[in-house]
């Protein structure tokens, strides 16, 4: 048996400079990942099987297609791997919520074939199946902070302190798709140049305003987070509607995610740290 985790994914920063004619976008972007999110098993059996679990499971109940079986299969056309195996996926982070959930758990499952069938990690055709399965795949599979460009898949390593960090969601689902259709198409600029810290401040997410449009929840989330004691930063992840807020101490991350349950108790809150 095989276990891997699929911590969740964030965009510190998020600049969206054009849209290509190939119907992605260019971006600059700051990916980071916390140290908590989704798990993937991967154990031998007789017949390949898939299930979901965990609190988050009855989202993705009854559909027909996983990033999950996805990656397997397409792990499997490309390494020859052909033993069957029984996955399951627990699902502890919200879907569609901009923290690349569905991206990490196909991730997380090319890591964990890798590992059963001997594939080196950094052996180049698993980041070649990554971007072929979404753009930001190549960033969970490596799992660690990084620049993004392109469509996120040209990624360059930059180091980033361990900042405690909470993660709001406020049970919102916003399409991805309709968030970059809702994009002005105005070049604001690049990212900043500097360490990691200066360029998540400096910076962005060009998919806010639209997401704010389509959930007004997510003004209520900032509006929140914004205001807490020793907050660093707080801005909207991806295309929303997870939202985050970083702080240089643990105590007022801790008290920042006390605040937010009283206040909203059916929100989905995650005390976490950037890994």
């Amino acid at each position: 048996m095989i276990v891997e985790p699929a911590p969740a994914k964030l965009n510190l920063a998020l600049h969206v400079r054009a849209r290509r004619d190939d119907g992605y976008h260019e971006l600059e972007t700051l990916f980071a990942f916390v140290t908590d999110g989704d798990q993937v098993t991967i154990a031998p059996a007789d017949v390949d099987s898939f299930a979901i679990t965990g609190p988050f499971g009855a989202g993705l109940a009854g559909e027909g297609d996983n990033l999950v079986t996805r990656a397997r299969d397409a792990f499997r056309a490309v390494f020859g791997e052909g033993d069957a195996h029984a996955i399951t996926l627990d699902k502890h982070l919200p879907v569609a919520s901009g923290i690349g959930g569905g991206s990490a758990d196909a991730a997380a499952t090319l890591r964990a074939m890798a590992r059963g069938s001997g594939v080196a990690a950094d052996d180049p055709r698993l980041m070649t199946i990554a971007a072929a399965l979404g753009s930001d795949v190549p960033a969970c599979l490596v799992g660690r902070t990084m620049i993004g460009r392109g469509r996120g898949e040209r990624l360059e390593p930059i180091e980033a302190p361990h900042w405690p960090v909470l993660l709001v969601n406020p049970g919102v689902a916003v399409s991805t798709a309709a968030v970059f259709a809702g994009w002005d198409r105005m070049d604001r600029g690049p990212l900043a140049h500097g360490d990691a810290l200066t360029i998540a401040l400096a910076g962005r997410n060009d998919l806010e305003a639209p997401a704010r449009a389509l959930a007004p929840a997510i003004d209520v989330v900032l509006a929140l987070l914004e205001t807490q004691p020793g907050v660093t930063l707080a801005r909207m992840s991806g295309s929303g509607a997870t939202c985050f807020a970083l702080f240089a101490d643990a105590a007022d991350c801790r008290a920042a995610a006390a605040t937010v349950a009283a206040a909203q108790p059916g929100w989905w809150c995650l005390e976490t740290a950037l890994a």
